[in-house]
């Protein structure tokens, strides 16, 4: 499903070509409206909004989005599944920057060049939607709203990447894990599932590129803390036994351990 350019068209025009009549849900309809949709909008501007957005087809595990290099159109909503945003290095492998889970917006990086910096890979099986930029564009010049919405979305993507560089930089193989799972389960408790059982979607080998250690570190420091009762871990599964003793080890004390969560959500 393609929307066509026009140049200087309307809105309504450059959205023709969606066919609403097989679009199942619209963002009004949808849950995870007040977690991917910008904040404060009006009805009519939700209306706008929702013209543009295209439901793509599912993509499955292992299937990019975008790659490092594409040409940047678009803005996409995670609706359900889990993606994973990386980059090449040198030695021809990659370095993983960032997980997004439903409810979360992803394809900020191409807004510099017109080109996307990362690639975005499926966990799972994923679903999302589109947010031509075009038509975003043109809705952020008609309401204010909207374009101080998507300004706060961009601040709030580099303080979360300059949280995760100073986790990496400063903090120990077990803080990491303790925050990592931390920020998991204040981003799950967010959509409204268990901030204390929820299955992890990424790999463990996902979770140690992603927090700059060693696949085996990541297992052994699991397993101490699954003996140590303060967690329970099955293969993915994970049930969370002792909250506080996890802001602990993570380094944050009670009264900012949510703060502390949440900025390394990435």
């Amino acid at each position: 499903m393609v929307v066509e350019q026009r140049g200087k068209a309307s809105l309504r025009d450059q959205v023709t070509p969606i066919n609403l009549r097989k679009v199942e849900l619209s963002c009004k309809a949808c849950s995870l409206t007040e977690l991917c949709l910008p904040r404060g909008l009006s009805k009519d501007e939700i209306d706008d909004f929702n013209l543009g957005v295209i439901r793509q087809d599912p993509i499955h595990r292992g299937n990019q989005l975008f790659r490092t290099g594409d040409n940047f159109r678009s803005f996409y909503a995670v609706k359900s599944g889990s993606l994973k945003v990386h980059i090449n290095t040198p030695d021809g492998g990659e370095q993983i920057v960032g997980f997004h889970m439903a409810g979360e917006l992803l394809g900020l990086d191409g807004l510099d060049n017109q080109h996307h910096t990362f690639t975005a890979s499926a966990l799972e099986t994923t679903s999302l939607c589109e947010l031509p930029f075009n038509i975003i564009e043109d809705l952020c010049k008609r309401y204010s709203t909207l374009y101080q919405e998507l300004c706060a979305l961009m601040g709030r993507e580099i303080a979360e990447y300059q949280a995760m560089l100073l986790v990496l930089g400063k903090r120990s193989a077990e803080e990491r894990i303790a925050t990592f799972l931390l920020s998991l389960s204040k981003r799950f408790n967010k959509r409204g599932f268990s901030g204390n059982k929820f299955n992890l979607s990424m790999s463990r080998h996902d979770i140690a590129n992603y927090l700059g250690l060693a696949p085996e570190t990541v297992s052994r420091l699991l397993g101490r803390l699954h003996e140590e009762d303060i967690l329970t871990v099955e293969r993915r599964y994970v049930q969370i036994h002792d909250v506080e003793k996890l802001h602990e080890i993570g380094g944050n004390r009670s009264d900012n351990s949510e703060r502390a969560a949440a900025s390394f959500a990435g």
